[in-house]
């Protein structure tokens, strides 16, 4: 299928859930992964990653009549709504930091010594306080980036700027990102 097949493919997918709800499981399916990584990844637990993700869907199903392809994908459309609901979620939070059970927790795979083992976790702790010092708009960036794998046209529709700006907010990440690690080290 090529990609205006898919463009058509989804349209005619959206017209069916304006007129039936039922028809908006296949909407569903298609990106209720991409949408759950990226919340995920923005609130740092399943728990609420899955209520946030059930309440992107509800969202997007009951104002789906509403809705008007003004040229962005379809996904653009969810990762706004999921953006939003994350943004109210930490603002009611006040950024509260709380860390599931299950997400401290991790196999030992291999033959990974306990002293590799927490030297790698406070690495990515290092790396995680580093990322939530960025900016709101460069941490959606690397998730949109590295956990959902967009590429920067596909970010930029998402996020409302060109595919130049993308590129361009993404070294300039890239290097703030190194600076804190730095500054943290």
């Amino acid at each position: 299928m090529t990609v205006a097949d898919e463009g058509a493919h989804e349209e005619g997918l959206i017209r069916q859930a304006q007129e039936d709800p039922l028809a908006f499981g296949v909407l569903y399916e298609r990106y209720v992964d991409r949408i759950y990584n990226y919340i995920y990844h923005r609130v740092g637990n399943h728990h609420d990653a899955e209520d946030l993700t059930a309440r992107t869907f509800y969202r997007a199903l009951s104002h789906i009549e509403r809705y008007v392809d003004r040229g962005a994908p379809f996904s653009a459309w969810l990762y706004r709504i999921a953006h939003n609901l994350v943004a109210n979620w930490h603002r009611d939070r006040a950024r509260r930091q709380a860390i599931a059970l299950d997400d401290s927790i991790s196999p030992l795979v291999g033959q990974v010594t306990p002293h590799e083992h927490a030297e790698a976790a406070e690495q990515a702790e290092a790396l995680r306080r580093a990322i939530h010092r960025l900016s709101p708009d460069r941490q959606q960036l690397l998730i949109l980036k590295f956990s959902d794998g967009l590429s920067n046209a596909e970010i930029g529709q998402i996020m409302g700027r060109s595919e130049g700006a993308i590129k361009s907010l993404y070294h300039r990440t890239l290097q703030a990102l190194q600076e804190e690690l730095q500054r943290e080290s």
